[in-house]
């Protein structure tokens, strides 16, 4: 939340933190662009922070950063470069490069494809093209496509084919239509990106899904103050063991040596007593 985060669960426990106003809403936006696939980070989310809602914001490729400089998501799943002068960004993976063609296409023969066998191909390049070419491959089409989605449909019709991220061939899939990776192709990182002046805890949070740690993990996280101390104070388990086991050897060796003397002087006495028997003389009895 680009304001700062509220209250909800991290692991079990109750999260907190800093929040404006005394009732505000929490809440995580994540923006993402078409063809990347949140889920698995956001059912990770979910099972972390349960009482923090994650909201979705589909947003065009070309707009994505628009978004988050105008607070309309605190982080983003896009596809770089992205201006790192104004954004924070975490590169997470990048996309294999395919071409989309009808299903009996003559390139459909090889399992991969190189630019140079695209020479003589209508080669479609829509508006919203993500690939950042200094020159696409093969023959232009008369007029480009406003879109990828109506790029699909054009080679669909057999006008051209299309080159474009393995993902959104994924995402624009038709049955008539597949796709072989084009192995000297350019290709698409895709990245967490995030205003550097609005790095809230919510959104370390999410760093921390997107990277892979623990639920227990404090890297990059301070521990709390009060949990520090706390921990200083309870000594540990072996400790705690160790100092029972000697109190009770010190009081066992404090009991026997008690009974010890007990028995010793309970001697003494005896002997004594026997000794005083064993001394005394009998008087003769006078007689008559």
């Amino acid at each position: 939340m680009a304001g700062g985060p509220g209250s909800g669960r991290r692991g079990g426990a109750r999260y907190s933190g800093a929040v404006t106003g005394s009732d505000a809403s929490v809440s995580f936006r994540l923006a993402y662009v078409p063809g990347v696939i949140p889920a698995k980070w956001v059912r990770v989310w979910g099972e972390r922070l349960p009482d923090v809602p994650l909201t979705l914001v589909p947003a065009p490729a070309a707009d994505v950063c628009d978004v988050l400089r105008a607070s309309g998501a605190d982080a983003g799943l896009v596809r770089l470069p992205v201006d790192r002068t104004f954004f924070s960004a975490i590169p997470l993976y990048t996309e294999t490069t395919v071409v989309v063609v009808p299903k009996d296409h003559l390139l459909t023969v090889a399992d991969e494809v190189r630019l140079e066998d695209l020479a003589d191909e209508t080669v479609l390049h829509p508006l919203d093209d993500v690939l950042g070419w200094d020159r696409p491959p093969g023959e232009p089409a008369f007029e480009r496509p406003a879109t990828t989605a109506d790029a699909v449909e054009l080679v669909a019709a057999g006008i051209g084919v299309l080159v474009v991220p393995q993902s959104l061939a994924r995402l624009h899939h038709r049955r008539d239509l597949t796709y072989r990776p084009v192995v000297d192709a350019p290709q698409s990182d895709v990245a967490l990106a995030w205003p550097q002046e609005a790095t809230t805890d919510l959104v370390e949070e999410f760093i921390g899904i997107v990277r892979g740690r623990t639920v227990n993990s404090t890297r990059g996280r301070p521990r709390p103050q009060a949990q520090t101390q706390a921990q200083e104070k309870r000594p540990d388990a072996a400790s705690a063991a160790r100092g029972a086991a000697a109190g009770r050897a010190g009081r066992g060796a404090g009991g026997r040596q008690r009974g010890g003397a007990a028995g010793s002087g309970r001697g003494r006495g005896a002997g004594g007593s026997g000794r005083g028997r064993g001394a005394g003389r009998a008087r003769p009895r006078r007689r008559s």
